[in-house]
């Protein structure tokens, strides 16, 4: 018979309840943590190695305890496994600088990027892995389960039961694999709430699940991520809309969809009640979304045309346009936002029937990818997003329709009657600083090399992207039939970049009249039309009259 115990998890947790306790004494009053203390407190409950999740989102963070994390003793926590979606904070890479931590596992670097690449070339830390926000999740529940989760909420009550917010993006997933696996969950909260003269709204975390509560001398740190100027959206942008909504959202009925971070998104968006609305598409398109609450988005609800919108996380400034739309948003009683990254994650991936987003990079067979030489940025939730759903089975019209484009002609498995997600990659051929968005080769490949990963960091696979949309107009790689018409379909939207000149004309005009090419005239579309008076708001201030004055920008948005 076995004889080795089966509740040494339980007993590690409570010999750590009990460090943090003695070296508290009278700076822990039941779960709650004088802010002064939190040293103290992170010292007796981490011990070298341990793996820890420092939420950093996409949008909120835990700034507050990110600055303590760092101030530790190396010489008594050290070798700790960060395991985390988003490097957002220099603190998150301080750790590694400052012997605290050593192994990092994450989905997105952002504008630590260009930093994670010099550590992890100069070999101050070691990458597990760089994962989609659902895979990393996922994890958390098999083989990556924090043993210390530091997490951020807006506010707790005595007994430690917390109010996330709008902002509850990735805590859910963080408490629970940490909570229900002998681990130890430490939260930084904006403020208290007595039970009498102040409630919760409402109880996001119950306290049971929370071992430890500081209130923080300042409001977490939260990044209006997906907020977008219109006065910012070129015209370039708007004939680029005009395309995606004519010769894409319109021939296949899209209903159900998501849109990345971006400019050409943004626009996609302020066409809908203008535009689209003269095609005569409202109630055919754009009804269901799996999105944050872009103020961009404010025109085309007020107009009628948007049903729901279940959210990755929240924007600063549409709290009390959200309160006033509770049709369209997944709110709680007290009219605040729900957000939840890891079941909107699931929603665009299973519910939606299109993704469309911009990339840095796209080679000659459709990969694409963020992940520049010296520069890791990760993916985020993009391979998520843009990638077909195999496990699929519930049928809609623009789902069938793609499949049917993918497998006409084809025999066998690859001939088998299925559906297929629409994956759009929308750029300019050009980028910032004249930098080409078509290449022979990714920076991918060298990136392999030179940080010794298994794969190269392609962000979405060439073999799940649909169509390809730049200013020349729509590859529909749906209809290709080799990799040399892939090839030619992909060269011939290129432009003026390298690979654009090199495309073999003669072939790129029968993709053109096949229909796998479509320039914007092939659409109906005159470009001397695709001006920004399309717009349905063209600044800031018109987003705020769109909304009747209940959306409020971030200062930063302002210039009035």
């Amino acid at each position: 018979m076995n004889s080795s115990p089966w509740n040494t998890k339980a007993e590690d947790r409570a010999a750590r309840l009990a460090r943090a306790a003695r070296a508290l004494g009278t700076r822990l009053a039941g779960k709650r943590v004088d802010a002064d203390a939190v040293g103290t407190l992170l010292e007796a409950v981490l011990s070298p190695g341990d793996r820890v999740c420092l939420e950093g989102n996409n949008q909120k963070q835990a700034d507050f305890l990110a600055k303590a994390l760092v101030q530790v003793d190396p010489q008594r926590v050290h070798g700790l496994h960060m395991v985390q979606s988003v490097l957002a904070l220099p603190e998150h890479l301080d750790l590694f600088e400052n012997g605290i931590a050593s192994r990092l596992d994450m989905s997105f670097s952002g504008p630590q990027g260009a930093r994670l690449a010099k550590l992890v070339s100069g070999g101050r830390i070691e990458i597990g892995a760089i994962h989609t926000y659902l895979e990393l999740f996922a994890r958390y529940f098999v083989d990556l389960t924090p043993k210390v989760a530091l997490v951020a909420a807006q506010a707790a009550d005595a007994e430690g039961n917390l109010f996330t917010g709008p902002n509850t993006e990735d805590t859910p997933a963080i408490v629970e694999a940490t909570a229900f696996s002998g681990g130890i969950v430490i939260a930084q909260v904006n403020e208290w709430v007595d039970g009498q003269t102040t409630t919760l709204p409402r109880v996001d975390i119950p306290a049971g699940w929370v071992h430890f509560v500081v209130k923080a001398p300042r409001p977490n740190v939260i990044e209006p991520l997906f907020t977008r100027d219109p006065a910012q959206i070129s015209e370039v942008q708007v004939l680029m809309a005009m395309m995606a909504i004519k010769g894409i959202y319109a021939e296949y009925g899209v209903q159900r969809l998501n849109h990345g971070i971006g400019y050409d998104t943004a626009a996609i968006e302020l066409l809908l009640p203008t535009y689209a609305e003269s095609l005569g598409l409202k109630g055919k398109i754009g009804k269901h979304w799996a999105l944050n609450p872009h103020p961009a988005l404010i025109p085309a609800i007020e107009a009628g045309w948007v049903e729901s919108v279940h959210s990755f996380g929240s924007e600063l400034g549409m709290e009390d346009y959200i309160r006033a739309r509770s049709d369209v948003f997944f709110t709680g009683p007290d009219g605040s936002l729900r957000s939840n990254r890891a079941f909107c994650q699931a929603a665009g991936h299973y519910a939606c029937d299109l993704f469309i987003g911009s990339t840095l990079q796209i080679d000659l067979d459709g990969n694409s990818s963020t992940a520049t030489l010296g520069r890791i940025a990760g993916f985020g939730g993009a391979p998520n997003m843009g990638a077909d759903a195999r496990g699929r089975r519930h049928a809609s019209p623009a789902w069938l329709q793609a499949g049917r484009e993918a497998r006409a002609g084809r025999g066998g498995a690859a001939g088998t009657p299925r559906g297929q997600k629409l994956v759009v990659q929308m750029v300019e051929t050009f980028r910032e600083h004249m930098q080409p968005a078509f290449v022979d080769r990714l920076d991918a490949w060298t990136l392999q090399e030179q940080a010794g990963m298994a794969l190269p960091p392609i962000m979405i696979y060439g073999d799940d992207v649909s169509h390809i949309l730049t200013e020349e107009g729509i590859a529909n790689l749906l209809l290709c039939r080799s990799d040399a018409e892939r090839e030619q379909a992909i060269r011939g939207v290129a432009g003026y970049t390298a690979v654009g000149l090199a495309r073999d004309r003669r072939a790129v005009e029968n993709l053109r009249d096949r229909g796998v090419i479509r320039r914007p005239q092939d659409l109906g579309i005159d470009p001397r039309q695709a001006t920004r008076n399309l717009l349905a708001a063209r600044s800031m201030r018109d987003l705020v009259r769109a909304s009747g004055g209940l959306y409020q920008p971030p200062r930063r948005f302002r210039n009035w």
